[in-house]
This record gives structure tokens, C-alpha cells and sequence, in this order.
């Protein structure tokens, strides 16, 4: 497993500082949202592309990983396509444009970084699959995952699906989404982005507790960072501020996990 660690690493390391020479030259690094989802995806093919013979549950963690990596890249390549440089990568790197060290900057402040958090957060799929070499079935702890994962990828699929529907229509400019799955939880997609890793992790401890116990750093630290980091607590303080109802919505509704809506 430690040669496959080191391989996928080597390959991290090399797509990282190729997208971070792309982002200094269009002078956006805006598109790293999209990396970290499709970056997790491309290492658990490669940790499956290095077993001369993957068992069962190589497949199943390695298709779990690549079909929610390859979505979530996918669904935030078109977003940043269709609105542009984010705002808070502008605030991050504006002195560093403005003083034309951008490059520099997009490497050691955005992509370097990135490019660590996503190998460790990553852990569980590549563990996973690099210790599934044939005979490899899929156990009842790998099952019980794949059907945590499901629950993820249906909450953050369809949590998307609405927001881009809601979005789209004028007549709810400054408007707060608070139906379908918004109507029982703030961040649908948070929590199904937390889902899916949870179980990719379980489907991993499937292979043993000691790759159970090497990998859970990924799914905590993904929990934490959307949770108490960059995610839900960012985005509700600027919408607090921004979007007129947004305190009473968040009022009587659930911040992470789906439950109905509080009684005023």
C-alpha cells in the first residue's frame, strides 16, 4: 500500500502544480472547487489501475469515489463556467494580483494546500482499494457503506438539482430556498457530501481496522471543514448578512442533519 501511497502522491503533486500554472495564467483560481471532487475521483481509479487483479470491493469503493467525485467536479466546473471568479478567492488573492506575484501566490495559497488536504481526506478510498486486491469480496460493513453512500449522493444530487432550479428562475432573486430538501435541512448537500465519505470509509474498514484506522482522517476532516471550517459557517455568515428572511429560515431549520422544520 505504501508504493501506491507514494504513486498517488507523485500524481497529486504533478496535477496540482499543472492546474495552479493554468490558474496563473487565466488569473483565477476559482476552478480548485471542481479539482478537489474530480482530484479524489482520478486517485481512487489510479490506487485501482495499480492492482494487477482487484477484487469486488476494489470496484465498489473505487466506483463510489469516482461517480461522487466526477459529479461534484462536474456540477462546480459549470457553476464557475456560468458565474466566474469566486469571491473569496478574489478577497484571498487580490493583494497578490494586484502586486503580480499571482502565480506564486495560487500555488503556495491555494493549489499547495489543497493539494494535501485532498490526499488525506482521499485516504479512505485509496486505502480501500489498494488493500482489495483479488480475493476481495464485498462484506456486510462494505454493503452497509455503499448504502450510506447512496443516501449521500441522493441527498447532494437532488439538494444541487434544486438550488440550480430555484436559481434560475428571476422571480427568486433574493429569495431563500425552504422546500424539497431545503425545507429539512440548511446544507442538503453538505450532509450528503458527509454521507458519501462516511461510507466510502466504511466500505474501506471493510478491508481491516487497520486501514479503517489510517483512513478516518479523511471523513472527520471533511465532516469538520463543512461543518466548523470553510462551509456552512462561511457561507451562513455572509447570507445572514445578505439575504433578507435567511435568519428566520435558519430559525426553524435544521443546520446539518434533515429533521422537520421547528414550529415559530
Amino acid at each position: 500500500m505504501t508504493d501506491g501511497l507514494l504513486i498517488n502522491a507523485a500524481i497529486t503533486a504533478v496535477m496540482m502544480l499543472t492546474l495552479s500554472g493554468v490558474a496563473a495564467r487565466i488569473r483565477d483560481v476559482s476552478f480548485i472547487d471542481a479539482v478537489w471532487g474530480a482530484g479524489m475521483a482520478v486517485l481512487a481509479i489510479a490506487s485501482w489501475l495499480q492492482l494487477g487483479n482487484p477484487g469486488a470491493r476494489a470496484g465498489l469503493i473505487a466506483g463510489m469515489a469516482a461517480i461522487w467525485g466526477f459529479r461534484l467536479g462536474l456540477h462546480l466546473f459549470t457553476r464557475w463556467r456560468a458565474h466566474g471568479e469566486d469571491p473569496r478567492y478574489a478577497r484571498m488573492l487580490g493583494k497578490a494580483k494586484e502586486q503580480g506575484r499571482y502565480g506564486r501566490a495560487a500555488l503556495t495559497v491555494v493549489f499547495g494546500p489543497q493539494a494535501v488536504l485532498l490526499f488525506l481526506t482521499c485516504l479512505p478510498a485509496q486505502l480501500g482499494v489498494l488493500a482489495s486486491g483479488d480475493p476481495a469480496p464485498i462484506g456486510p460493513l462494505a454493503w452497509a457503506g455503499a448504502a450510506l453512500w447512496l443516501v449521500g449522493m441522493t441527498f447532494e444530487t437532488v439538494g444541487d438539482a434544486q438550488l440550480k432550479a430555484f436559481r434560475a428562475d428571476p422571480a427568486n432573486k433574493g429569495k431563500v430556498l425552504d422546500t424539497g430538501l431545503w425545507r429539512y435541512t440548511r446544507h442538503p448537500n453538505y450532509f450528503g457530501d458527509t454521507c458519501a465519505w462516511w461510507g466510502i470509509w466504511l466500505a474501506a474498514a471493510d478491508a481491516g481496522w487497520t486501514v479503517a484506522a489510517l483512513s478516518v482522517i479523511g471523513p472527520l476532516f471533511l465532516t469538520f471543514t463543512l461543518t466548523r471550517w470553510s462551509g456552512k459557517p462561511l457561507l451562513e455568515k455572509g447570507l445572514m448578512k445578505t439575504r433578507p428572511g435567511y435568519a428566520e429560515y435558519v430559525a426553524r431549520t435544521s443546520g446539518f442533519f434533515p429533521l422537520p422544520p421547528r414550529r415559530p
